[in-house]
């Protein structure tokens, strides 16, 4: 049985570590699809992610929220995340997600762009894992 417990910034540590993770989603065919994305942000023990609503990846999401990101980290050790989608019209959250990345502003300037949208995960439950022989650590978010 996995070792179950708070978050305690080591899913959002790891995140941001990885730099890229994988998303996978079930696409309007109703077949897999996996994409690289990157977290955006922690706030008030949620995970922001963002995307634009002219993607597949939104309309997906919108038809199956259920979705599972992976990232792989440190010494073989990888990370699994999953939940439900829950999208936030929240500009200031926007705004920040803007300014801790130049790579989003770049792309959608301002935070009332009505391309911008931004989502997290609820009911999300983290598992970080590696070939140590160790039980994995299980974080319910």
């Amino acid at each position: 049985m996995p070792n179950v417990s708070k978050p305690e910034g080591a899913v959002t540590h790891f995140l941001i570590k990885s730099q890229v993770q994988y998303l996978a989603t079930t696409g309007l065919d109703d077949k897999p699809k996996v994409r690289p994305f990157q977290f955006m942000l922690e706030e008030g023990g949620r995970l922001y992610f963002c995307t634009s609503n002219q993607k597949p990846v939104f309309r997906e999401m919108q038809k199956h929220p259920y979705v599972e990101f992976c990232a792989s980290g440190e010494n073989f050790s990888w990370l699994r995340l999953n939940g439900k989608v829950v999208f936030s019209n929240d500009l200031g959250l926007k705004a920040r997600i803007q300014e801790a990345s130049p790579i989003v502003k770049s792309i959608y300037r301002t935070p009332d762009n009505p391309t911008f949208e931004i989502f997290y995960l609820t009911d999300a439950v983290a598992t970080i894992s590696d070939f140590s022989g160790n039980p994995p650590q299980t974080f319910r978010l």
